[in-house]
């Protein structure tokens, strides 16, 4: 089987990843990044993505996917955007992150509390190509968590587009989240790509 790094230490992402990989490339196993986090010092989604695919890539010479993500919520002009997984701090709590985030919403009333999940996803490859696509998940956010799938703000974002009863993303199944979540809408454009390694 080829194996494809994934540019991250977070266990709940490559699971995740090969849920999604599956669909387009069974034959492709997500392995973890091993080596040393790169300094993610980009102002942009894609800039960080290309940072990390790229730091995977030359450590491991496989190819490289890596992806940067966060919620961007309308009230808060798009934050915390790619400071998602450190709004609370430098801990990288999510915990921390998901109350810091409620309480600047408390006074927020519902039809104001709409957001969107990012993905940009990059593949960078040993022998130097880059891509980068994007993948946006429209929803709104509930007043407090819900659910006990899923990780990060996944407990108080709720789809706009899902079937049957309002749920968060963390009362999706697994398979749910997959089919529709903006990492699913990001590999849309990454499937050609990924057909061509």
């Amino acid at each position: 089987m080829a194996q494809i790094v994934l540019a991250t230490h977070n266990a709940h992402k490559v699971a995740e990843f090969q849920g999604i990989v599956a669909r387009v490339r069974p034959d492709l196993e997500v392995v973890s990044y091993d080596g040393p986090e790169p300094v993610e010092d980009g102002t942009t989604f894609a800039e960080n993505a290309l940072i990390k695919a790229r730091a995977a890539a030359a450590h491991t010479g496989l190819p490289a996917l890596a992806d940067d993500s966060g919620i961007c919520v309308d009230v808060l002009g798009g934050s915390p955007g790619v400071f998602s997984a450190y709004w609370a701090g430098h801990a990288k709590d999510d915990r921390a992150n998901l109350a810091l985030l409620l309480d600047q919403l408390s006074d927020v009333a519902d039809p104001h509390r709409g957001a969107h999940y990012n993905s940009t996803i990059a593949l960078v490859t040993p022998a130097g190509a880059e891509h980068t696509v994007e993948g946006l998940w429209p929803g709104r956010l509930a007043d407090a968590p819900r659910g006990e799938a899923g990780f990060g703000y996944d407990p108080i974002f709720i789809p706009a587009d899902q079937d049957g009863p309002e749920r968060t993303v963390a009362e999706l199944t697994a398979d749910e989240k997959n089919a529709i979540s903006h990492r699913a809408r990001a590999f849309v454009a990454l499937e050609p790509l990924l057909a061509q390694l």
